[in-house]
């Protein structure tokens, strides 16, 4: 059975610069989507925008599936979702 790619979440505005002065946006790796979740609430709360893109495959489907969250109200909110 061939493995499927772990979701991971992409930080819009964190990101550092490398020895060329170029931004490295920091993306993090998660063993579930249900981790994720968990944790979404600090992940906005430490992008200066409150938005992160979520990339994670789905079972029985081929390609990538994408959703934007953003923060209203301390609540977590799906602002966007689709294939990519």
């Amino acid at each position: 059975m061939a493995q499927s790619k772990k979701p991971y979440v992409f930080l819009n505005n964190v990101y550092q610069l490398d020895a060329f002065q170029r931004k490295t946006h920091d993306t993090r790796t998660f063993n579930t989507y249900r981790e994720i979740l968990k944790n979404l609430v600090s992940l906005l709360k430490e992008d200066r925008e409150n938005i992160v893109t979520v990339y994670r495959t789905r079972r029985g489907e081929w390609g990538e599936w994408f959703e934007k969250w953003g923060l209203v109200d301390d609540k977590p909110v799906k602002l966007k979702e689709g294939w990519l």
